[in-house]
């Protein structure tokens, strides 16, 4: 299989193809020939369906607005795109998101859960936070030794006279512990009103029960479907994953070797190699996608029928016959 660079040679000649066309002849462009071509071999190597679901999280071009890369509920839409010419029974889900919305992976998750008896997720580089969610929603996980997973506490952005500020949920009533502690003593309260100010009404409970929301879905998966031999340990596992004070940041990478020692049904995409150069490919030719073009976003499957984001833009295209990506103001 191609590296990156190759694929970039090969994304090269078909951008020169693709200018020798006639005017007028459509086509599909050369980045989603490259990717659909990809996706297909994928599926053609497994018989089972693969939709991707990624953003350009991961690249170096800045996006004006980073909350466009969050998993949110409107993706469900997209999903429901991608399914809609799939009679697979089978899906591997391949995942690369910075997380987002709790709510909305448990709602995608559940809406492809209607539709398929098997899912696996495969993670060809980093799904993290709600993302991670998803994955722990499967009935396996596919991961490298490049791979990661992340921890699922929630996160909350706090509005201060300095602008917005994210920070971990048990930080916040980590910290509004500390506060209750040194403002026993009168002179220190001085030095804390700022901080306290920025608290919202609720904060604290709904920190405390975004937690629990978070653990409960996971336990919930895994003791339905990975775990469904050991609920206890289903439990443990869901609480492992939400626990700040262990991993000290929400960023920190979950390993393949740490999956494995939750005894979660994880697989290494190096045991098969030439499954994990198909992954590599598929995931290689979406980052030249988000490179070469506007898009942010995209949920596609193997026939090609996509659901797309580019800037402030929504598209949709089919693979049939000939695939092609559309944007509609």
């Amino acid at each position: 299989m191609p590296t990156w660079g190759e694929q970039l040679h090969e994304l090269r000649r078909l951008k020169e193809a693709a200018a020798r066309r006639p005017p007028g002849q459509g086509g599909p462009s050369p980045a989603d020939t490259l990717r659909r071509t990809y996706l297909n071999e994928l599926h053609q190597y497994t018989g089972r369906a693969v939709i991707v679901y990624a953003t350009r999280w991961l690249e170096n071009t800045p996006v004006k607005n980073e909350e466009a890369l969050s998993l949110r509920l409107g993706d469900k839409q997209g999903f429901m795109e991608a399914v809609s010419n799939i009679s697979e029974k089978e899906l591997d889900l391949i995942i690369t998101s910075p997380g987002g919305s709790a709510e909305a992976a448990e709602s995608i998750m559940d809406y492809l859960r209607t539709r398929f008896d098997h899912i696996r997720a495969v993670i060809p580089m980093a799904a993290m936070s709600a993302a991670t969610m998803m994955a722990l929603a499967c009935d396996e996980i596919l991961m490298g030794t490049q791979s990661q997973l992340g921890p699922i506490d929630p996160q909350f952005t706090l509005f201060t006279p300095e602008g917005p500020r994210s920070s971990p949920g048990q930080a916040i009533i980590d910290q509004f512990e500390l506060a209750k502690e040194e403002c026993q003593d009168p002179k220190n309260i001085g030095a804390w009103l700022p901080l306290l100010r920025s608290l919202l009404p609720g904060l604290i409970a709904q920190c405390i029960h975004s937690r629990e929301e978070a653990e409960r879905f996971v336990s919930e998966q895994l003791s339905t479907y990975m775990l469904s031999h050991d609920p206890g340990q289903a439990k443990e596992v869901a609480k492992w994953f939400a626990d700040f004070k262990y991993f000290k940041s929400h960023n920190r990478a979950v390993t393949v070797g740490d999956v494995e020692k939750q005894e979660l049904n994880v697989t290494r995409l190096e045991r098969d190699q030439t499954l994990q150069d198909l992954v590599l490919s598929v995931h290689h030719a979406v980052r030249h996608t988000f490179n070469d073009t506007g898009t942010s976003k995209l949920i596609e499957n193997h026939h090609g029928r996509a659901y797309l984001e580019i800037s402030q833009q929504v598209g949709a295209g089919t693979g049939s016959p000939e695939p092609t990506s559309l944007s509609t103001p």
